[in-house]
C-alpha cells in the first residue's frame, strides 16, 4: 500500500478517539461516492495493522437514476477482495431524504446483526457535519440537534455506528479519490435541488464561503464538536436531576422542589426527559416552556392540552400529568 498523510490522519484519529478496537468485525457502508470510497480505501489499507475483519454493504434504493450503481460498487469492492452485501429494496423507496435514510439504517443494521458484525462505518465527513448543523439550525433545533452527527452512537446493544471521517472535508475525500484513482460514481441525486441538503451544499454554503467565511465548513464542524461535549455533560446532569425529581407517590409526575434552584437549561432538559417518558411524539418549544413554567407556578396552575388529551397541573409540590377525558 501507499502510506499517505490521509492514512496517518485516520490512523491517529482511530487511536486517539478509540473508535474501533483491533480485530473488530466491521461493515463499511459504501454508496460509490467519494466519501465512502475514501473509507473503503483507507480502511482496507489499514486492515493489516488493525487486524479487522472487513466487509462492504451497498444499499440499492431501486431508483431509476441509480441504475448501474450497485454493479459499479460491486466491481470496485472486488478489486479490494472484500465480502460484499447488496441490500436491495423490495420496491423503490420513496424519494425523500428522510425515507431513504431511515430505510438505509434499517437494512444496514439488519445486515450487520445477521452476519455477526459489531461495527457499521459510514463516510460522513466534516462537510456533512457542517451541513447538518446549518440544516437543523434553520429548522429550529436545539443544541441536541445541532450536534447530531457524532463520532459514534449505538444502533443496538450489539452494534455501534462509527463515523471516522468527521475531521476530513469533502475537498479532501475528493483528493483521496484523485490520488488513488478511485472510480467515483456520480450520483445524479446529489444535484437535485429539490433536496434541502443539496441546496445547502450547492447554493447556501458557497455563498457563505464567498461572502462571510472561506472556512465556514470548518467553523461549523468545530462548533458541532464543542456542542457535542457540552450537550453530553448537560444531558448527564439533567438525567441525574430527573431521577431526583421523579415522584415515588405517583406515576407520570415530578417533584418541584429538586428543580426550583436548578439552572433554566437543566430545568428545560428535565422537562424534555419527562415529556419523552410519557409521549412518543417530539415536543414543541412552547410545550417544554409550559412545563418548565410549572416549576414556580402557583398551586392549581396547568398547561394547555398535550397529546392524548393530557395536560400537566401543579398540586402542592408535585407536577402531575393528567387526562382531560
Amino acid at each position: 500500500m501507499s502510506w499517505s498523510d490521509f492514512h496517518a490522519r485516520i490512523h491517529k484519529t482511530l487511536r486517539q478517539r478509540r473508535l474501533l478496537p483491533e480485530r473488530s468485525r466491521i461493515i463499511l457502508a459504501v454508496s460509490g461516492g467519494q466519501d465512502s470510497l475514501s473509507v473503503l480505501k483507507l480502511f482496507s489499507d489499514l486492515q493489516p495493522k488493525w487486524q479487522w475483519e472487513l466487509a462492504v454493504a451497498h444499499c440499492d434504493h431501486r431508483w431509476t437514476e441509480d441504475e448501474g450503481m450497485a454493479t459499479h460498487v460491486q466491481k470496485v469492492v472486488e478489486t479490494f477482495g472484500l465480502p460484499f452485501f447488496l441490500l436491495r429494496a423490495k420496491e423503490p423507496i420513496v424519494e425523500t431524504e428522510a425515507a431513504a435514510r431511515k430505510w438505509r439504517y434499517e437494512v444496514l443494521t439488519q445486515c450487520c446483526l445477521e452476519q455477526g458484525y459489531d461495527y457499521l462505518v459510514t463516510g460522513h465527513t466534516g462537510s456533512d457535519r457542517a451541513e447538518t448543523l446549518l440544516y437543523n439550525l434553520i429548522r429550529g433545533s436545539g443544541s441536541d440537534g445541532l450536534q447530531a452527527l457524532t463520532w459514534q452512537r449505538s444502533l443496538t446493544p450489539h452494534l455501534t455506528l462509527v463515523r471516522p471521517l468527521l475531521n476530513f472535508f469533502r475537498s479532501e475525500t475528493q483528493a483521496i479519490c484523485d490520488q488513488f484513482k478511485l472510480p467515483i460514481w456520480e450520483d445524479p441525486a446529489n444535484n437535485n435541488l429539490a433536496y434541502a441538503r443539496n441546496r445547502l451544499r450547492k447554493q447556501i454554503l458557497p455563498e457563505l464561503k464567498a461572502h462571510f467565511n472561506p472556512q465556514v465548513e470548518l467553523a461549523l464542524a468545530q462548533t458541532s464538536e464543542v456542542l457535542r461535549s457540552e450537550t453530553e455533560y448537560l444531558q448527564q446532569l439533567a438525567s441525574d436531576l430527573f431521577q431526583k425529581a421523579s415522584s415515588e407517590q405517583a406515576s407520570h409526575s415530578l417533584l418541584r422542589q429538586p428543580l426550583k434552584n436548578s439552572p433554566l437549561a437543566l430545568q428545560r432538559r428535565v422537562m424534555r426527559l419527562f415529556w419523552h417518558h410519557n409521549f412518543t411524539i417530539a415536543p414543541t418549544f412552547n410545550q417544554i416552556e409550559e412545563l418548565t413554567a410549572l416549576i414556580h407556578a402557583p398551586n392549581g396552575s396547568r398547561t394547555s392540552s398535550f397529546p392524548n388529551n393530557c395536560y400537566a397541573q401543579v398540586k402542592a409540590n408535585i407536577i402531575y400529568l393528567q387526562s382531560s377525558r
